[in-house]
């Protein structure tokens, strides 16, 4: 599931993930941050990537890249394949 992980751009810089602790519409988001997390930092160990939990909060996921380039997808309601679909298409899109 987490094959992109370990081949992430060079030019990556920052990961960014919003979700609410508590809503439903978040589930897929904090299930994808517990199974694939300790994964994106073991190939990964020098990228930051911040994980924000606040109440009410829509799922979403930021990546910045070299020169600000930044780009994010909205992952609310989303199951936690999906969130990592999402998160790969955006992460490999640089």
């Amino acid at each position: 599931m987490s094959a992109f992980a370990k081949s992430l751009s060079p030019t990556l810089r920052e990961i960014r993930i919003f979700c609410c602790q508590s809503s439903q519409a978040s589930a897929g988001t904090r299930q994808f941050i517990l199974s694939t997390y300790p994964v994106i930092k073991k190939h990964n160990p020098d990228l930051p990537v911040m994980i924000r939990e606040a109440s009410g909060t829509p799922a979403r996921m930021f990546a910045r890249f070299e020169r600000g380039i930044e780009k994010h997808v909205e992952l609310d309601d989303l199951s936690s394949s999906d969130v990592a679909a999402s998160v790969a298409r955006i992460l490999n899109a640089s």
